[in-house]
């Protein structure tokens, strides 16, 4: 049987039974047994938080806590009433402090207590060191398991105590060298350990550390820190004790969960931050819903504007047969502007003081784009409906996309100035805006040209 093939009659078996009877539940253990770890995974976000939890408690404990770990912390979540107190506890306690806490941020507060309850003292207290940093920090995503290499050690005694608490601690490929009361002095790796001679100074193996502080935001230092291509960095605090370590690994889950947040609100919903299968569907509406009214809401500006122009429309009922090319043109060329300066925003290619420099960029691209299209717009209008007609398409699509491209670069930045997701002020409220603006102009422009 194939590998694909497997896993369909795994998915078929899982999806027909809600309850699975003993004989079942013994062929799907050794089922589950066969496939790579990640196909459990894909099957495991493809089902129902019930049907999720079944095949949960059928695999063995250690592949259990290993797909619990892969999925993401809102799925985790969601599985915790259909896991059950005994098997949700033996998950918790086995997951990375960084882990567990990003699944305590998604659980009501006496949920999350309970568990916190469960763990042992020395767990509980370091997952309380990740918990005291605010949400939204590198603190709450660094791990604090870090060996301590003292600047006073040689290669031998480092390797020695590396070997006793290799299994208690995040990574040990890039390893802090610290000083006796913790103060970040550099950083050495497991490359050079094992190649100098034992009794080498760890001072003449380490070389200047790159390094955040607790406190920094976390998209702004994960953006920074993955084109670097290290596996770990130090963190620190305000007196640069060395507090925990940023893997590279928890450095891209950030940047994803970041760009899948991006790219949800610019599309005018919430992101779901867990595989959409998975997703109940009270959820998936309630992270539409409220875009779709706010939508709704400014789109009468819209309708406000076509009855306040009435008058010039029904004097000149050809007007109507372009609302959908000019409302569209500009709500497109608005919504690239906005995508390519909110991803410049978050690569750190533009800066909120960079809003002058953006300005006059999108007007020039806007006019250049709108003297394209308005050409074309008034050749094939005036062929058409007449000179006068054409003036005004073309004079329109000029205006319309130097406003659209300008508002659309600009929004972005605005909303990081006043401390707003550049995302909420992207593609959806432009294209409202561009659409009641652009009809204003175009009226406007009729009214002149044809003597309305």
């Amino acid at each position: 049987m194939s590998e694909v093939t497997m896993l369909e009659k795994l998915e078929r078996i899982i999806r027909a039974d809600e309850a699975v009877t003993p004989e079942r539940a013994a062929e799907l253990s050794v089922l589950l047994d066969e496939p790579p770890i990640r196909d459990v995974v894909a099957l495991v976000e493809r089902s129902s938080a019930t049907r999720a939890a079944v095949v949960l408690r059928l695999l063995s404990r250690r592949r259990a806590i290993e797909v619990f770990d892969a999925l993401d912390a809102a799925h985790q979540a969601d599985l915790i009433d259909a896991l059950g107190d005994e098997s949700v506890t033996e998950f918790f306690g086995e997951l990375d402090p960084d882990d567990r806490v990003s699944l305590l941020d998604e659980l009501p507060a006496e949920i999350a207590e309970r568990f916190m309850r469960t763990l042992d003292p020395t767990e509980r207290d370091i997952t309380g060191v990740v918990l005291g940093y605010p949400k939204g920090s590198i603190g709450r995503r660094m791990s604090p398991e870090v060996p301590h290499i003292y600047d006073d050690m040689n290669a031998e005694e480092i390797l020695q105590k590396l070997r006793r608490v290799a299994h208690n601690v995040e990574t040990i490929y890039t390893l802090p060298i610290i000083t006796r009361d913790r103060k970040l002095v550099g950083v050495t790796s497991l490359r050079d350990l094992f190649t100098a001679e034992g009794a080498t100074p760890v001072t003449d193996l380490m070389v200047t550390p790159v390094f955040a502080h607790a406190q920094d935001e976390e998209e702004a230092t994960a953006r920074w820190f993955v084109p670097l291509d290290m596996l770990a960095m130090p963190v620190v605090d305000e007196s640069e004790r060395l507090v925990g370590m940023l893997t590279f690994d928890d450095a891209a889950d950030i940047l994803e969960e970041a760009d899948s947040e991006d790219t949800a609100r610019s599309g005018a919903h919430e992101p779901l931050q867990q595989p959409y299968l998975s997703t109940p569907l009270v959820k998936i509406v309630k992270s539409r819903i409220v875009w779709l009214l706010v939508l709704a809401v400014s789109a009468l500006l819209t309708v406000q504007v076509l009855d306040t122009f009435e008058d010039t429309l029904a004097a000149a009922v050809v007007l109507s047969l372009f609302i959908p090319l000019l409302t569209g043109t500009g709500g497109n060329t608005g919504n690239q502007a906005a995508t390519t300066v909110t991803r410049a925003l978050a690569l750190g290619d533009v800066r909120p003081r960079d809003v002058a420099a953006v300005a006059w960029r999108e007007i020039r691209v806007g006019l250049l784009l709108g003297a394209v299209l308005g050409a074309l717009g008034f050749v094939l209008a005036t062929l058409v409906y007449g000179l006068d007609i054409g003036l005004v398409i073309g004079s329109t699509l000029l205006l319309v996309c130097t406003f659209s491209a300008t508002v659309g670069g600009v929004m972005p930045i605005i909303a990081k100035k006043v401390g707003a997701d550049p995302a909420v002020f992207s593609n959806p409220f432009i294209s409202t805006l561009s659409d009641a603006t652009g009809l204003i102009i175009y009226f406007l422009i009729a009214k002149s040209v044809l003597g309305l």
